[in-house]
């Protein structure tokens, strides 16, 4: 049904007035504010009705004013700006009214003796009736016509109902779906909050968590160190004490050839005496130094081998294997472990695992994939 809107152009004093009605429209119903009006902290106004309407669909449980049991209160957002509203056990019935805006409704309908609405309906005219005002709605078209059409138009056929009773029932099922939908969108506005709130916690056990690997790791790696210092510790035992005896017995070895190297001297010295008389003066007793210093036995020396120090290996590879297969715990961890690491239990079963990795001293076995080192022949 096709029908003309003709809004013939309103006076100055009009225009004014619809100015001053979209200010008092009610954002729930649509409609000019009904008292009482109340006012949110906000500073937005609702009807008293809708703003309960609105109170009860994001408060189901809540009990009505007329129950016996006293409510605890509950909150809405603003329809308007969405600022939560935190009402008492009075609910809706603890805000204050708003009788600036109720005055100001009065003051409005008594300028209004004349229906600005009324002469804005009278141009909305039916296209085919020229003369007949738009006044009834078509539920079978679901379109607005005028009598004529539904007497000998295309509605004849139709069932029609009052245009101000389609518009009112309209208007109220427009209301009640936005009260649905804003109940709907506190719902889900708290939905959200929730979920920001598991991000948060998310984020604060992963650093928590971070945090105490961390540690656990630093633990590990102060017990390598100190097994480290101690390995080293005993290989710089032995090779101390191996060089030592080196040493003494080249020293030993040198005194030796520094006498020998004297006596021959003195020996070359005694074949170049012309006279035979002080040749045999001194001549015996140089032959029995010389028979003395040829018994003299330098057989001490380090064994064959004795410098290898091969028996201060390591296998570390089972270990490595063993701390490649580390992973997280899949059962929940108690009080105590939760805290952090670095209790002494944990510490000694780290310790007690690397206790393979003892390096015998020098005087002990030096592991099963080697023959035992000997011990030095002739230490001093």
């Amino acid at each position: 049904m096709n029908f003309a809107v003709g809004l013939k152009p309103l006076l100055a004093e009009a225009r004014s007035m619809e100015s001053l009605e979209k200010q008092l429209i009610c954002p729930i119903c649509l409609e000019m504010f009904t008292k009482p009006v109340v006012i949110l902290p906000c500073q937005h106004n609702l009807c008293r009705k809708c703003a309960n309407d609105v109170f009860q669909a994001s408060n189901p449980l809540w009990q009505s004013r007329g129950s016996s049991a006293v409510p605890s209160g509950g909150r809405f957002r603003c329809p308007s700006c969405r600022h939560e509203v935190v009402l008492d056990r009075h609910g809706v019935y603890g805000l204050q009214r708003n009788l600036l805006v109720e005055n100001i409704i009065d003051i409005y309908k008594q300028e209004s003796a004349r229906p600005l609405h009324a002469k804005a309906e009278q141009h909305l005219m039916c296209e085919e009736h020229e003369d007949e005002r738009i006044n009834i709605y078509c539920l079978r078209c679901e379109a607005p016509t005028c009598s004529l059409c539904k007497v000998f138009g295309a509605h004849k056929d139709c069932e029609v109902a009052p245009l101000p009773a389609v518009y009112q029932r309209q208007k109220s099922e427009l209301s009640d779906g936005i009260a649905m939908l804003v109940a709907g969108n506190d719902r889900i506005q708290a939905i959200i909050t929730q979920m920001e709130e598991i991000c948060r916690t998310i984020e604060e056990n992963g650093r928590r968590q971070k945090q105490h690997l961390g540690l656990r790791f630093d633990s590990l790696y102060s017990i390598l160190e100190e097994r480290k210092k101690e390995l080293l510790q005993s290989i710089a035992r032995e090779q101390e004490a191996k060089v030592q005896r080196v040493r003494g017995l080249i020293r030993q070895y040198g005194d030796h050839l520094e006498a020998s190297s004297k006596l021959v001297e003195s020996a070359i010295q005694a074949m170049e005496e012309p006279q035979m008389a002080v040749y045999l003066q001194h001549s015996k007793e140089l032959l029995k130094k010389i028979t003395d210093m040829s018994k003299v036995s330098m057989s001490s020396r380090p064994e064959p081998g004795y410098e290898n120090m091969d028996h201060f290996s390591i296998n570390v590879d089972y270990v490595a294997e063993m701390l490649r297969t580390i992973e997280f715990q899949t059962e929940p961890l108690g009080e105590d472990e939760a805290d952090g690491p670095g209790d002494g239990s944990e510490t000694a079963a780290d310790e007690d695992r690397l206790d393979s990795l003892e390096v015998p001293e020098a005087a002990e076995d030096v592991g099963p994939r080697q023959k035992p080192a000997s011990s030095p022949h002739g230490q001093h």
